[in-house]
């Protein structure tokens, strides 16, 4: 087994941070999914929280992410203020351009607001 060299993993973090890191995508790997319901932001226009459930999925090419280095990159939007489907846009071309893979596809639903449900689906392919 290869050992592998990762800035956050196996060490204390307690700040956000924006750098992805990655590995070599293992043989037959096909599909990788990540979801996650404590992804926050807050709305650019009114400053109030946005509360969202985030679905990640791509199709690796050479390249995986590790998960630690995603839950901190996430973490980011907290302070954030930025539209649900922006944000979507953001983590789908910031992954993309991170691991190259041959797709990736972020699905934001944000939490009933003023008896709203929105969802954002963010697609980038090559």
């Amino acid at each position: 087994m290869t050992a592998y060299e990762f800035e956050k993993l196996g060490k204390p973090m307690n700040q956000p941070s924006k750098a992805l890191e990655t590995f070599p995508a293992p043989a037959n790997v096909t599909s990788v999914t990540f979801t996650s319901d404590e992804l926050s932001s807050f709305c650019p226009v009114t400053e109030q929280p946005d509360y969202n459930s985030v679905i990640i999925e791509y199709q690796p090419d050479q390249l995986c992410v590790e998960s630690k280095s995603l839950k901190l990159y996430l973490w980011t939007f907290r302070e954030e203020r930025i539209f649900g489907e922006g944000l979507a846009h953001t983590i789908a071309q910031d992954l993309f351009d991170k691991l190259q893979p041959f797709y990736c596809k972020v699905t934001l639903i944000q939490n009933i607001r003023g008896g709203l449900q929105m969802t954002a689906v963010a697609e980038v392919k090559r």
